[in-house]
């Protein structure tokens, strides 16, 4: 009977330390990516594979499993169909095969359908602050690599017939960059 880690994180630049911290584990499934599509997680995909009848899957919280309740629910049946038992750590809630307890069922339909709704309060928050930034004129995004009196500079100097490589040279950047202030 092993017990199992599943650690997901969002995005590259975020710690997967706090995730089932503490917790003893004699194998660890980590993957950096969005939650959006179960299909799309190979950490997952090979967790569920590896594990076998008897085990534990630990997972720090519902929404580091799944984003909505439709996904929630085909994942823990398809896992716990195998005969592993799945524990949710945040929420102290631990689902196996068990089909007799209707309570187990009820409990993780509400913790999965808060976890969704949080997530849709979340990206509603942050639409609305994104509409907010740009009515005040605040733009996303890198800034430009140029000026608009740049962009001409390179334009005249391509249309003298000085050469792409040579205009990159001269701006310190790349051809790339250079073709694509063309384009425009």
């Amino acid at each position: 009977m092993a017990q199992i880690g599943y650690i997901r994180v969002s995005s590259n630049n975020q710690n997967t330390d706090r995730q089932l911290d503490g917790v003893t584990l004699d194998k660890t499934f980590t993957e950096k990516q969005s939650g959006k599509s179960a299909d799309d997680r190979a950490a997952l995909q090979n967790c569920i594979d590896y594990a076998r009848e008897g085990d534990t899957v630990h997972i720090h919280s519902i929404d580091r499993l799944a984003r909505n309740l439709a996904d929630l629910q085909a994942l823990t049946e398809r896992i716990t169909a195998k005969g592993v038992a799945i524990q949710f750590h945040k929420e102290g809630l631990t689902f196996s095969g068990d089909t007799t307890n209707p309570m187990n069922k009820l409990m993780m339909q509400m913790m999965g359908a808060f976890a969704e709704f949080e997530r849709s309060i979340i990206k509603e928050r942050q639409r609305e602050g994104i509409d907010k930034a740009l009515a005040k004129g605040i733009k996303f995004g890198a800034k430009p690599k140029f000026t608009d009196e740049q962009i001409e500079q390179i334009k005249v100097r391509h249309n003298e017939g000085v050469s792409v490589a040579n205009i990159a040279k001269e701006f310190e950047t790349s051809r790339q960059t250079i073709y694509t202030m063309l384009a425009k």
